[in-house]
């Protein structure tokens, strides 16, 4: 994608390289540890950087996977999507965009705390959040195109999701019941006090007894 290259510009406006994004590392630094508000902030629109993230979680800057973990976390907590439905990396000063194959993050792991109507599901992401699923972060369950499966996410924060992994979402389902809903049995999973429903009871016998 094309970048704005208007000289008058601050930040990665100027440059797609090495060097732009070096820069945007350093700013991002600046804005401070932890998680910084990027919902405050409204800088101007700079470009689009080349970055991606792929639906198995890698970032990729210029084609070649992101190695500096530390980066990727530090990217990570600049994260926002916003209402046009695009992600991009936020500082004080720049907005820039990037490409998202699927999910912002990979649930890569799960802890249940209690049972029944007191469970408590707590993640943890491939970039160290941990999030308790509740009513302010829901999971989804989408039906999976050409499996007859599900894909399963977690609402992080904002508008950016976890694509609960595999071996998660098998852990995932061993904690789940079938729960009435509006008259139709379903299996779902609860969390603080939410029920997250996957699928109808009678589509999952279907699948368990296909499989």
């Amino acid at each position: 994608m094309a970048m704005h290259t208007d000289t008058n510009q601050t930040g990665l406006g100027k440059a797609s390289d090495s060097a732009g994004l070096e820069a945007l590392i350093s700013r991002a630094a600046r804005a401070g540890k932890g998680l910084p508000p990027v919902e405050r902030w409204n800088p101007e629109f700079c470009g689009d950087l080349d970055i991606e993230i792929r639906a198995d979680g890698t970032w990729f800057y210029m084609g070649t996977p992101i190695g500096r973990p530390a980066l990727i976390q530090l990217f990570s907590s600049v994260l926002r999507k916003d209402e046009d439905g695009k992600t991009y990396l936020v500082t004080p000063v720049e907005k820039v965009g990037i490409r998202v194959e699927d999910a912002h993050f990979i649930a890569v792991e799960v802890n249940r705390n209690d049972a029944g109507v007191d469970q408590v599901l707590t993640f943890r992401t491939n970039v160290g959040d941990v999030i308790e699923a509740g009513p302010e972060n829901p999971l989804r369950f989408v039906d999976e195109d050409g499996t007859g499966g599900m894909k399963p996410y977690l609402l992080v924060r904002g508008r950016l999701e976890a694509l609960v992994s595999r071996a998660v979402m098998y852990e995932l389902v061993s904690y789940g019941d079938e729960i009435d809903i509006d008259g139709t049995k379903m299996f779902a999973v609860r969390s603080k006090g939410s029920v997250f429903p996957m699928m109808p009871v009678d589509k999952l016998e279907a699948l368990s007894a296909s499989s």
